[in-house]
């Protein structure tokens, strides 16, 4: 990825320009725009703050703890609920005490609560997955048995399949509050996504990067979402100058196949997109993190159908077996 066309360096569409009628209302409308409290939480809604108040609007963050936050001791993977970590502040955006909200896109469930949409998805940063080592290690290096730590059933699947002989194990908290149980010995790696990692500017701590053949990513992951009231024609017109095109393709490509498998931000899913000299590339994973079977399709076709390319690409996970490997991952019995 190239680090110079990250967020970090993000400039308005030159084909945007604000009437002077346009520029009055944001100066005199303060916008206020609900996270959660985590340092990356923080760390994204001030980066949307700062491009809003290039643009002339006046913007107040107001910091929501979520049910998500609030499970310190219940793995996400087994709690039952969709969008843990947003739906205290989608309840925000539905009474009207927010405007608008900013998530990690790949923590935003496939279908969002009546009246309201994402307004904006700005540009990409590395959607792939890292390891983090104390000693920085290759994954290769480790020991047998070594403790290596996650949360996400999709990257315990796809890591037991490349080091079956490792020990995974499962870790709560932000990602600093990882990284302090990782350097007191609580486990031996780390796996979480680079684009926290670098958003934190923690690179340094980085051991080795994995590709997308060896953990495909979450849906969304590396990518925001800035969610507003469908009805909100201000909100829209405030956030419309953060959206980048080519990552909100990719992405509605990734939710379509979230969504046609019936899977929430914590199945055994991984489906990725990208364009590439004109093509649409998508790529899916199904899996059983107890066995480390994996179930992988790939898809490619013109750049307008991103999201058709999504549905069908569901729809050849399946015919290959989706639904029974979703199943025993879920605990359920497959029915013949």
């Amino acid at each position: 990825m190239n680090r110079s066309e990250d967020q970090r360096t993000w400039k308005p569409s030159s084909r945007y320009v604000l009437s002077g009628e346009m520029i009055y209302q944001a100066m005199e409308s303060k916008l206020i725009l609900g996270t959660r409290g985590s340092k990356l939480a923080l760390w994204q809604a001030n980066w949307v703050k700062s491009r809003l108040e290039e643009l002339g609007r006046r913007v107040e963050i107001r910091v929501i703890k979520t049910s998500g936050d609030k499970l310190d001791d219940v793995s996400l993977a087994n709690s039952g609920t969709k969008g843990l970590f947003i739906k205290e502040i989608e309840e925000g955006l539905v009474d009207g005490s927010l405007d608008l909200a900013v998530h990690s896109l790949k923590d935003v469930p496939s279908s969002l609560p009546p009246g309201l949409l994402i307004g904006a998805v700005p540009r990409r940063e590395d959607p792939r997955d890292v390891l983090i080592t104390r000693d920085g290690s290759a994954l290769a290096q480790l020991p047998e048995g070594s403790r290596v730590a996650t949360s996400s059933p999709r990257r315990v699947a796809q890591l037991r399949a490349l080091r079956g002989d490792l020990d995974f194990v499962p870790i709560r908290g932000n990602l600093d509050t990882r990284i302090r149980k990782l350097d007191s010995g609580v486990c031996d790696g780390l796996v979480v996504a680079a684009a926290g990692v670098h958003r934190l500017e923690l690179t340094s701590r980085i051991a080795a990067y994995f590709s997308i053949e060896q953990i495909c990513p979450a849906v969304g992951q590396g990518a925001l979402a800035v969610e507003i009231r469908e009805q909100d024609e201000m909100g829209k017109q405030a956030v419309t100058p953060l959206e980048d095109a080519v990552t909100r393709r990719a992405v509605e490509a990734e939710r379509a196949a979230l969504g046609e498998l019936g899977g929430g931000c914590q199945a055994p899913i991984a489906i990725h997109a990208f364009e590439e000299n004109g093509k649409f590339v998508i790529t899916g994973i199904v899996a059983n993190p107890a066995s480390g079977e994996v179930l992988r399709a790939s898809l490619t076709g013109p750049g307008g159908e991103g999201r058709e390319l999504g549905h069908r690409l569901a729809r050849l996970l399946r015919d290959r077996g989706a639904d029974r490997i979703l199943n025993l991952a879920r605990g359920l019995t497959v029915q013949r």
